[in-house]
């Protein structure tokens, strides 16, 4: 028997209408959070990167790929991990559909990550993927927009990211614990696999100018994880219990049921 609250169609009807009254606000807040976004102002990049591409040596201008708009994913992929992040290979599971109707609308998406390009190349091949993704090993990119962090900020636990400095540092007595977490999902201890983060930018080039326009980090990258906005919407929602985090070649098939 279900320990659920159950009712009859009036009364789920009458839940529903006032749900539907409080998801079209959160609607019309969005459109206008997106009007923010907009306006922000833009801020000139005058520094010098270089990533590595399919295509060869690329500078930052060139990963627009002819178009005015450039959407970075950051992807959780360090030099020394043996597989990109499973939360990140979530998320980039909705980017191959995406591409082609970004690019009608004058935006290039690329996924950018600090592993050498072969490694890239590798990954994506398994998972089969083939959007842009370019490596930014040997750069400063990564550090410059807040989803890389030092030895010495690590040491310090003030790590810079989502805007605030970060202990990212397990307590004392569990280190162990993450460290044979972060080698069973990436083969590595928790301070190499915790050193990368997650997040987005955006830039526009305009007459010739890079300028980075939004970031965000951690929660604000929900909205891009496809299968959480389904899942949200599942009877038991997002039912992050047991070992849920895998990419998606790694289930059973088919998923045990949890009823």
């Amino acid at each position: 028997m279900t320990s659920h609250k159950t009712g009859t169609h009036a009364q789920w009807l009458a839940g529903r209408l006032e749900l539907l009254e409080a998801e079209k606000e959160l609607t019309k807040r969005g459109d206008e959070l997106s009007r923010r976004r907009q306006e922000l102002p833009w801020v000139r990049v005058d520094k010098e990167y270089r990533f590595e591409t399919d295509q060869g040596s690329a500078s930052l201008a060139d990963l627009f790929a002819g178009r005015s708009q450039l959407l970075i994913y950051h992807f959780m992929f360090g030099p020394d991990y043996t597989a990109g992040c499973p939360s990140c290979s979530a998320i980039a599971d909705g980017f191959n559909g995406s591409v082609p109707h970004l690019a009608g609308h004058d935006v290039t998406l690329c996924a950018v990550s600090r592993a050498p390009l072969a490694k890239i190349q590798a990954y994506r091949q398994r998972m089969g993927w083939s959007f842009p993704w370019a490596s930014s090993y040997g750069s400063d990119f990564n550090f410059d927009f807040g989803v890389a962090h030092t030895r010495e900020e690590w040491e310090a636990g003030a790590a810079p990211y989502n805007f605030t400095e970060q202990d990212l540092r397990p307590a004392s007595g569990e280190e162990g614990s993450y460290d044979a977490f972060s080698q069973s999902i990436v083969g590595t201890d928790w301070q190499t696999y915790r050193r990368e983060g997650p997040g987005m930018s955006a830039f526009v080039l305009d007459n010739g100018v890079v300028y980075h326009t939004y970031s965000t980090y951690g929660r604000g990258l929900d909205i891009l994880w496809g299968m959480y906005q389904w899942l949200d919407r599942a009877p038991l929602g997002r039912n992050e219990t047991g070992t849920w985090l895998r990419r998606h070649d790694e289930y059973d098939s088919p998923a045990p049921s949890v009823g």
